[in-house]
């Protein structure tokens, strides 16, 4: 029986040896840093955090609008557009002209104004005696200059005074989480893009969960509303046609693993869907709203950060960006300058590099370098347990072992000595 229970024991302690036989929440440090995974899985990059890739992050966050419309003019000339309404009015010198009968004689103001009129689908509106004149991508200016230049043989020394009565086309759209969702004219004087936010009644959200998106031309900028507001260089001037989309996005991040927040060793797990509840969160902070690192079981030097970047951030990092996001291979080779040029620096939702950051706290620098490290929306934060966690898990399962088998030892004793003398 004694050597039976050995053997058991002995088996136990092989099966529980490969580490894949405990209990965990998660993969093992060793495991993320040899790339041990599922053949033909997706593949990543480890990268380490340091004041080097800190610096390279910053340098590639997604451009804002300060970036994206590095024009920094005022708004251009109202020019007119199909449909808009436009008020002629013709004067000439003296009576007897082309407008003016004699009959009329000297009068103040020897005028004709003409029916408002649209600028019709070829682009033109219609004068008498004139014809068709155009004005379509044109300003009054250049239409009174057109008029003039075609009444000059026909009328007595005439003058063209043109207005935009109805302004139908180079409307800025706001929509979104404001107020009041609405389509404003764009004006000469020109109106910035929180100008245009107020008029629209403000956004609905809070400051830090809002942000702002702006596309002109085909070309998207975003940025957050509290950045729009600090930053004047992101409160660029507006044009016609303009789409402002004004929208919610309350950012996240989800910890994972060692943490107090996940209970620890024998704790109570909190919510680990965390809240950024600001518009900036710093890893320190992220690590602070997890209720740090639980003591009894985390590794300090294994906090990984998973996160998919796009494809500028990845050749920054040294990523062969040549492969396929998800054939990725781990790769620690410092960055090719040529690797960036075409990249372009708008963020898309294609082309994601899967990247595992690594803070090492045991590093009394690692500190620092979790207070710079910037969070971002749907961050996943993982700590790892400590080796002497799996020792501990081992000694606990054995222990329950040796137990069980004791107990089933003493059964077995007492049926063979029941009614038995000396037992």
């Amino acid at each position: 029986m004694r050597r039976a229970n050995v053997i058991a024991l002995f088996g136990l302690a092989g099966i529980l040896c490969g580490c894949s036989a405990f209990p965990t929440s998660g993969p093992y440090p060793w495991d993320v840093r040899a790339h041990n995974r599922i053949e033909g899985d997706i593949d990543y990059t480890l990268i380490p955090i340091n004041d080097n890739v800190i610096s390279i992050l910053k340098a590639n966050e997604p451009p804002d609008l300060s970036g994206a419309f590095n024009d920094r003019r005022t708004a251009a000339e109202i020019r007119f557009g199909v449909g808009d309404i436009v008020g002629v009015r013709v004067h000439e010198a003296s009576a007897g002209g082309l407008f003016i009968p004699n009959e009329a004689g000297a009068r103040a103001g020897n005028f004709i104004d003409l029916p408002d009129q649209p600028v019709d689908r070829n682009g033109n509106i219609q004068v008498p005696y004139a014809g068709p004149v155009k004005a379509l991508n044109q300003t009054p200016q250049q239409v009174q200059e057109s008029i003039v230049a075609r009444l000059r043989n026909r009328a007595i020394d005439p003058q063209a005074i043109v207005t935009l009565r109805d302004q139908r086309t180079s409307l800025v759209s706001v929509l979104g989480e404001v107020n009041a969702p609405t389509r404003l004219p764009a004006t000469a004087a020109g109106d910035k893009v929180l100008d245009v936010i107020s008029r629209s009644g403000g956004p609905k959200a809070p400051g830090h969960e809002t942000y702002v998106r702006l596309v002109r031309d085909g070309r998207v900028g975003t940025v957050s509303f509290l950045r729009l507001v600090n930053s004047p260089a992101n409160n660029v001037f507006v044009r016609g046609n303009d789409l402002i989309f004004v929208y919610r996005e309350p950012h996240s991040f989800v910890a994972l693993g060692a943490f107090n927040s996940s209970g620890g060793v024998g704790g109570t797990a909190q919510q680990t869907n965390i809240s950024f509840d600001k518009e900036m969160l710093t890893l320190a902070e992220a690590l602070g709203k997890a209720f740090g690192l639980a003591d009894l079981a985390a590794d300090p030097a294994s906090v990984f950060l998973y996160r998919l970047e796009s494809k500028r951030v990845a050749a920054a990092l040294g990523i062969d960006v040549s492969v396929e996001p998800s054939t990725v291979p781990y790769y620690t080779k410092a960055p090719a300058p040529e690797l960036l040029v075409g990249i372009p620096t708008t963020e898309t939702d294609e082309g994601k590099y899967p990247v595992i950051y690594n803070l090492n706290l045991r590093d009394p620098t690692g500190i620092f370098h979790a207070q710079r490290f910037q969070m971002r929306n749907h961050d996943v934060l993982f700590a790892s347990n400590a080796a002497a966690v799996e020792v501990v898990k081992f000694l606990t399962i054995l222990r329950t072992f040796i137990a069980t088998v004791r107990e089933g030892n003493a059964a077995v004793w007492e049926l063979k000595c029941k009614g038995a003398v000396g037992c």
